[in-house]
């Protein structure tokens, strides 16, 4: 059965989740972390994209991206995995494949889902028991939509920006959100849209996909209306 051609419009965000070959290991020291990232950054400029947020686990990787074009995710995942394989192959003397043949990507509806998608990836060591607080993790961009990096790569979404709009800086009412969980419902929607590379948003948004691609698509399962601080 031919597998399903991976959805990509322009200047709507996507979640993409890249896995290590059968779950293994892809970031054996933390120069493989700046490395990875230095390749992410270089992609992102070099085919024209917004990075909104990203997490670089042991054995997966989470990023958060904007595309101006159909092909640009593409032509970055593509770029990252041939020179990140490259660089760790040569480091470790090792040979073969080191990420799974397909990442997957969900694309965003992104006034609905967009800060829950952020704090999904960003969440991540916390679900993992690997931290108490997103802060305590070094390879992810917590640190950076919180106000307490520099920012010089995430570019901020309108979306963030609005949490500003009583009067508090984003950096800080976005912290304000990680006072609290995700539902366990919105985890349930936003991973089973990642899992079968789905859209994630209104019936009204799924239905401006299949438009947009010409074929019906599927579509995730809806869970309870959505609590960002629940």
């Amino acid at each position: 059965m031919p597998r399903k051609p991976r959805m990509f419009q322009a200047n709507i965000p996507c979640n993409i989740i890249s896995r290590g070959s059968n779950r293994s290991t892809c970031f054996y020291a933390p120069e493989n972390y700046l490395f990875y990232l230095v390749c992410l950054n270089d992609a992102y400029i070099r085919y024209s994209a917004s990075v909104h947020a990203y997490l670089l686990m042991t054995n997966h990787v989470h990023l958060l991206i904007i595309p101006s074009s159909k092909t640009s995710i593409p032509q970055i995942m593509q770029s990252i995995g041939r020179r990140y394989v490259q660089y760790i192959n040569k480091k470790y003397q090792r040979t073969g494949t080191l990420w799974e043949g397909r990442y997957r990507a969900s694309l965003i509806d992104a006034e609905p889902y967009l800060l829950a998608c952020y704090k999904y990836i960003e969440l991540n060591p916390v679900r993992a028991s690997m931290v108490k607080h997103p802060n305590e993790y070094l390879w992810s961009s917590y640190k950076v939509n919180a106000g307490i990096k520099p920012r010089r790569q995430l570019v901020m979404h309108h979306v963030y920006q609005r949490l500003g709009a009583d009067h508090k800086s984003p950096s800080l009412a976005y912290k304000e959100l990680f006072s609290q969980e995700l539902s366990q419902d919105l985890i349930g929607e936003i991973q089973q849209a990642s899992t079968f590379s789905l859209p994630l948003g209104s019936d009204s948004f799924k239905q401006q996909i299949e438009l947009a691609v010409k074929r019906k698509i599927g579509h995730a399962k809806r869970g309870r209306p959505l609590k960002l601080n629940g």
